[in-house]
């Protein structure tokens, strides 16, 4: 996903696209660099492993639910490379007792970019339509009870006003800063895959989510958005099997995350993530080799 940092009381620019040319050299780089971080020989090599160990899984039909987890018991799960569920670990961060009108009178002030317009269609294209604002003018404008089909939506931010108001386990050496989703009902992130491990912590409202495992891309007509993130057009919720006749074979499996719960999407699950009521969920991604994959 594209990264877009808050920092003081302005965000940066929208940086325009490049040339092709230089485009694919950034590309290049971009890889080169990720692969140096997550500790890999290459990102394409990487994606390959992880849907050959997804491939040698047993059948996904469900995700188990946990009651609680130390790091050593996490270290365990994740290394068999299925995602899981563990029920309520969040439900005492501070963040997770305020309301919207807290959020609104504490943090009114900090500038946040939200998708705008069809988002679903154009969710990992490079230009698609963001509008910036303060929070409290979003939350004017997308109260808990919008109306719209599909509401502005701000999400993948870093609000690094609210780290402090969350106290993420430490589970992983080394993980990215928190990035925080913020929308009423119906705002969606449609389905794609991160090829980082990740964890996603639900903190106001309820959200239904699909999971597929890596190897079943083959079902999901996907497209790189870039070497870490593939989208696809499916959408699970109304398939049309027309268009992708495929998607019958992918195992699609869904689940509803209760505030306080905290999810484990291993790297390259596929999912797609849509808000049942206002919500407020935040996720950290894992910054080195998927657990999956072993030493």
């Amino acid at each position: 996903m594209a990264v877009e940092k808050v920092s003081g009381n302005r965000l940066p620019p929208r940086q325009a696209l490049p040339a092709a040319q230089d485009a694919a050299l950034k590309k290049q780089a971009d890889a080169e660099k990720a692969a140096r971080i997550r500790g890999v020989a290459s990102i394409a090599a990487m994606r390959d492993a992880i849907r050959q160990a997804s491939a040698r899984l047993p059948p996904f039909t469900s995700v188990p639910r946990l009651a609680r987890l130390d790091a050593a018991g996490f270290r365990a799960r994740a290394a068999a490379g299925m995602p899981f569920l563990v029920e309520g670990i969040a439900r005492r961060w501070p963040l997770v007792d305020l309301a919207p009108h807290d959020l609104r009178a504490r943090f009114g002030h900090l500038p946040v970019r939200a998708r705008v317009g069809d988002y679903v269609h154009t969710a990992f294209a490079p230009d698609r339509a963001m509008q910036d604002m303060l929070l409290r003018d979003y939350l004017d404008l997308a109260p808990p009870d919008a109306a719209s089909d599909l509401p502005p939506y701000v999400g993948n931010l870093a609000l690094r006003e609210l780290n402090r108001l969350c106290h993420w386990p430490t589970w992983f050496e080394k993980m990215g800063p928190p990035r925080f989703w913020i929308g009423p009902a119906r705002t969606v992130t449609p389905l794609h895959c991160d090829y980082d491990d990740n964890l996603f912590a639900q903190l106001w409202g309820r959200k239904r989510i699909f999971l597929a495992p890596p190897h079943h891309d083959e079902f999901l007509y996907p497209r790189e958005a870039n070497p870490l993130l593939f989208g696809s057009p499916v959408d699970p919720e109304a398939p049309d099997f027309e268009r992708f006749p495929l998607v019958r074979q992918a195992a699609l499996v869904e689940l509803i995350v209760e505030p306080g719960d905290m999810l484990y999407v291993p790297a390259g699950w596929y999912h797609q993530v849509r808000a049942l009521s206002f919500s407020l969920s935040s996720n950290r991604w894992a910054r080195g080799q998927p657990l999956a994959l072993g030493a």
